[in-house]
């Protein structure tokens, strides 16, 4: 009997979302993040995630006995459905302001879970999808490729971070430590990308404190590593092993080759991260035709 993820993997959507993910070329040797050309659809999507950012710091933690899980993020969240269409159709063309309210819905589930107060590698594919939306209506061009991941979905990261650290919200379906990272995944295929042919850091380097502390701020793959170093105590052999395991490959093409195998696998291709993933008409699981 054919399940929903058959018919997913059979689906436009899939092969549009695995090119959406996997990226070209020309992200390699990216010299800064900070310096790309920004189109006015990128401006209002920074602007949209500023917006976020400033309402973490209206809505600081609560005292509660429980250390996670903090309970002011459910007043954060509620904000976010209340405006979620509103701030979705300053980002899109008017004559598309019908398919606000579908894609609200992928920026509402990339935030994480306002029940079990949880974030993980789902909703971060649930703002991919919001992106690749974007894309599918227009907003967003070819042009914006490299701006889309370097500017736009790097101040996503910065917001979400931010938002794990303020409510300490709980991995969702977090490995441990047999695990890629508690939260994120996307970000390690791209970075790792920007640092094809690299004249001089290999993978060998992220596991050293201080290779990851003066390049951090131009490679999204060491930006990562930076923010687990300041979540996780203890050895990185330990807490990351995974990572650690990585470290030894020879090349960032091989790393790349590998994270974007184990992605598919991992996330695209597993119940339990997918079985949230919404589909609509914009992102449809009707099956490809042959």
């Amino acid at each position: 009997m054919e399940t929903d993820l058959d018919l997913l993997a059979s689906s436009p959507e899939d092969e549009a979302g695995s090119t959406f993910i996997i990226p070209k070329k020309e992200i390699s040797m990216v010299p800064d993040m900070g310096k790309w050309k920004r189109s006015q659809t990128v401006e209002k999507l920074l602007e949209l995630l500023d917006t976020l950012d400033r309402w973490i710091n209206e809505t600081p933690p609560v005292d509660q006995p429980s250390r996670f899980g903090n309970k002011a993020y459910r007043t954060w969240f509620s904000k976010l459905e209340q405006e979620a269409e509103a701030l979705v159709s300053t980002v899109i063309p008017a004559e598309r302001a019908a398919a606000a309210p579908e894609i609200a819905v992928y920026l509402k589930e990339s935030v994480g879970n306002s029940t079990r107060i949880d974030y993980g590698t789902g909703h971060e594919a649930a703002f991919a999808a919001f992106l690749c939306c974007l894309c599918k209506v227009g907003a967003l061009r070819i042009s914006d490729q490299l701006a889309i991941v370097f500017k736009v979905f790097n101040r996503y990261l910065q917001v979400m971070r931010k938002l794990q650290r303020t409510y300490r919200m709980e991995p969702a379906g977090s490995q441990g430590v047999w695990g890629l990272d508690d939260f994120q995944f996307l970000p390690f295929i791209w970075g790792s990308s920007q640092l094809l042919d690299h004249p001089t850091l290999e993978p060998r380097h992220f596991i050293e404190e201080s290779v990851v502390n003066e390049y951090h701020q131009d490679y999204m793959f060491l930006d990562c590593i930076k923010f687990i170093n300041e979540m996780k105590t203890g050895p990185f052999a330990e807490h990351s092993n995974q990572l650690w395991n990585i470290s030894a490959v020879p090349s960032w093409s091989k790393v790349n080759q590998g994270l974007i195998r184990m992605y598919k696998a991992e996330c695209l291709e597993k119940f339990p991260v997918i079985q949230h993933f919404k589909f609509g008409s914009l992102l449809s699981i009707q099956p490809a035709k042959p």
